[in-house]
């Protein structure tokens, strides 16, 4: 299983950005699919989580402003970020845990919130 974590890049304070997570060799509407992300010197967090039920669960510094969803047909799993803020700036990663209790993760895309 491979999944690939891109739509990173450079946006202005208060905009929006959407990160997506690719997987091939997989399918991962049967995968738990998490973002994560790790700022300079910062522990990784988490940032969303999408069960296999759709059920969505959100970091306290997420909520209201960010939304995770899946497009089964794409085999893919979005970040919709919105009113981006600089303690925003991270290296996002995805990850997929999946029934077999296996977990893979995603090389990550870097998001820089700067004027």
């Amino acid at each position: 299983v491979q999944l690939q974590a891109f739509g990173g890049g450079l946006v202005q304070p208060g905009g929006p950005l959407r990160l997506s997570c690719a997987a091939s060799g997989s399918d991962l509407s049967d995968a738990d699919v998490s973002w994560f992300r790790q700022a300079p010197e910062k522990e990784r967090e988490v940032v969303a989580i999408v069960m296999i039920d759709d059920r969505t669960t959100y970091a306290d510094s997420a909520k209201g402003r960010f939304n995770i969803s899946r497009d089964n047909a794409k085999n893919t799993v979005y970040l919709q970020m919105n009113s981006l803020k600089p303690e925003d700036t991270a290296v996002y990663f995805c990850t997929a845990f999946f029934l077999s209790g296996r977990r893979y993760w995603g090389r990550g895309t870097q998001v820089t919130v700067s004027s």
